[in-house]
């Protein structure tokens, strides 16, 4: 029993802790709205892309099948957002964990929780350059017919 009391913070410590998880946990649900932004966006490239396959050749509207590359890179830049923000949420998640564990274990975190953030926050910018990059080549003229 002696053990658990010695493994368990102080009031300091977690009242420190808490203020120092309290953007990443904010992080941590952002990221997590915008994976579903991702993949909503991923769905709708890949319906369309389904679509414009089953138009048969013959088809007045078969000219639209001249978007599908398109729809290929825009579909692969998604892909990759949502991999890029899903590394930003597992790192901001062991992030976390690790600022309780080090505290159990009565260890400095705030130089590891610095990194991880850094790096947490830099998948999440890679995330949004790629959204970027898939919102430019987004819209076009075949996205007005059919």
């Amino acid at each position: 029993m002696d053990n658990l009391v010695a493994l368990a913070p102080s009031l300091n410590q977690l009242s420190s802790i808490i203020g120092s998880v309290a953007a990443p946990a904010f992080l941590l649900g952002a990221v997590a709205a915008f994976i579903s932004v991702l993949l909503s966006r991923m769905n709708r490239v890949i319906d369309r892309s389904q679509y414009l396959h089953k138009i048969p050749d013959s088809d007045e509207t078969s000219y639209l099948k001249a978007d599908i590359p398109r729809l290929k890179r825009r579909a692969a830049l998604l892909n990759r957002s949502v991999l890029y923000a899903t590394i930003a949420a597992i790192l901001t998640a062991l992030l976390i964990i690790m600022a309780f564990v080090s505290a159990m274990l009565h260890l400095a975190h705030e130089y590891g929780v610095a990194v991880f953030f850094i790096v947490a926050l830099t998948f999440f910018l890679l995330s949004l350059v790629d959204l970027a990059r898939e919102t430019r080549i987004g819209l076009s003229d075949f996205d007005h017919h059919a």
